[in-house]
């Protein structure tokens, strides 16, 4: 027997040095084959980001987090590779520009209105769509109730997450007449796609991704590798098939989606579910959308039935009060496209204890210690020893810099104790010198101001030229310091 073959034979592993000195490279070329053949190929991966390194780092030159690589098993089975099915695909070729025909893409009516809205008329074929939120927001809730109620299109409902039980049970509460849809309990993207070819549906709904695992990778459900593996497979299918998929995704305890950062590049439109689960409204947010605005939204009402549509949004932001309160405000902002009118509260009372309390509640704090800041400074109101506390009706977030003038009356009416006209609504932002600032779209603030039955509206100064006001039967008033509000309001 020879060398080599007693090698094989006993399996006995030389140094490399010794090989190199023996000259022997059929057994380096052996050696290497067999190391490689039973070392299981490992990768580190970014919790927070996703980058990729071939060894273990404190932290992280991507993002700059701290101990967030985990190793992950990414040794591809290619074998796998073949059983994604032979599903019908579009053979792509260059084209030139001037080739391409003109018109818009074609939509697919999801029969809820908000949805369609925050998509941007409907589903584009080929789309691929992520939606995230906390657990228990409503998310399987929403899609399952997209999927009862859409008609002409058969959807193929992927569940990783519950039994065909557990959506028959609430099916039965959201309740449906005779849909064509069709619920398939599965993790594996291989077995995914065969049955695709036997449905042929015209949408695929997974819920969710962090459950699908596919045979190319040889890691756990969830980790970084397996979601962007089985989202690429995802992307590749909704692009060749020309099905748009919606894809339900977990959000970490910072509020972003889990999952590699890429997960989000990959996708057509990120679509965050937020609220509060102790109230009743939801708000679907657009937080990407390649075809359609960015910032869009759509309001929900959660009831036993499941998810009611909020057509007018306005009327639930606005408490209904017999008697005026101090400390109360409305504000015209806009979300998207669409113009609403929101109430704002604040409570303004002596500091019990040596530090006042700064708190607010869908409010940027920052923006309310520099309004507090121009009110101390500017305006000669002296709240710098008061606790202020902030928050918006409703259970909803605004960033819009318009409501700092409804800010700003909501703070002076809390703290002179005196109830704004709960007749009058604000559109204004307030700067560092005390001036109020112009706002865009003011025309459709004033115009949804008008349709709720107010009876003037404060607005900057500069928002009036060129303005028509004789148009609207609701009083436009030009303001351009914080004084001259206080004085129209108090006097």
């Amino acid at each position: 027997m020879s060398d080599v073959g007693r090698w094989k034979s006993d399996v006995k592993i030389y140094s490399l040095r010794e090989l190199l000195i023996r000259n022997r490279t059929s057994e380096i070329r052996d050696s290497f084959y067999l190391y490689t053949m039973a070392k299981t190929k490992t990768v580190f991966f970014c919790q927070s980001c996703g980058a990729q390194s071939a060894k273990w780092m404190g932290r992280c030159t991507s993002c700059g987090e701290w101990n967030t690589f985990v190793e992950e098993v990414v040794q591809r089975d290619e074998s796998a590779a073949k059983t994604t099915g032979n599903f019908k695909t579009t053979e792509s070729r260059p084209v030139k520009l001037k080739e391409i025909a003109q018109g818009n893409e074609q939509r697919i009516t999801t029969s809820n209105g908000e949805l369609d809205r925050v998509l941007g008329g409907g589903l584009v074929e080929g789309s691929l769509i992520l939606v995230g939120g906390e657990p228990g927001i409503g998310k399987s809730t929403l899609m399952l109730q997209i999927a009862l109620n859409m008609q002409g299109v058969k959807i193929l409902y992927v569940s990783g997450e519950e039994s065909e039980q557990q959506l028959r049970m609430r099916a039965d509460r959201l309740g449906y007449k005779d849909p064509d849809l069709y619920i398939l309990t599965e993790t594996n993207t291989q077995s995914i796609f065969q049955h695709v070819v036997t449905v042929q549906p015209g949408l695929v709904i997974v819920d969710s991704i962090q459950t699908l695992q596919t045979n190319l990778i040889e890691s756990s459900a969830g980790s970084i590798s397996q979601i962007r593996e089985t989202a690429a497979e995802m992307q590749r299918f909704a692009k060749t098939t020309g099905v748009p998929v919606i894809l339900i995704g977990h959000i970490t305890k910072d509020g972003a989606l889990a999952g590699p950062k890429i997960l989000e590049h990959m996708v057509d439109a990120v679509l965050q579910f937020e609220g509060d689960r102790n109230h009743g409204y939801r708000i679907l947010r657009a937080v990407k959308n390649r075809f359609g605005s960015a910032s869009e939204l759509g309001i929900f009402e959660m009831r036993d039935t499941g998810l009611r549509e909020v057509t007018n949004p306005s009327e639930i932001l606005i408490s209904q009060r017999e008697e005026p309160t101090s400390g109360v405000a409305i504000a015209s902002t806009i979300e998207g496209m669409r113009p609403m009118l929101i109430e704002v509260q604040a409570l303004v009372s002596s500091a019990a204890y040596g530090t006042p309390q700064r708190s607010s509640t869908g409010f940027d704090s920052r923006r309310l210690n520099m309004l507090l800041a121009v009110l101390e400074k500017r305006c000669g109101f002296r709240l710098g020893i008061k606790d202020v506390f902030l928050n918006i009706a409703g259970g909803i977030s605004v960033d819009d810099p318009a409501i700092d003038m409804a800010v700003v009356s909501a703070i002076l009416s809390s703290n002179e104790d005196i109830p704004a006209d709960q007749e009058i609504c604000f559109a204004g932002e307030v700067g560092l010198s005390g001036e109020i600032r112009p706002v865009n779209r003011v025309e459709q603030r004033i115009a949804e101001a008008e349709k709720l039955g107010f009876k003037q509206i404060l607005v900057s100064r500069h928002n009036l030229k060129g303005l028509k006001t004789d148009k609207w039967a609701i009083k436009v008033t030009g303001v351009g310091k914080v004084e001259e509000v206080f004085g129209i309001l108090f006097g």
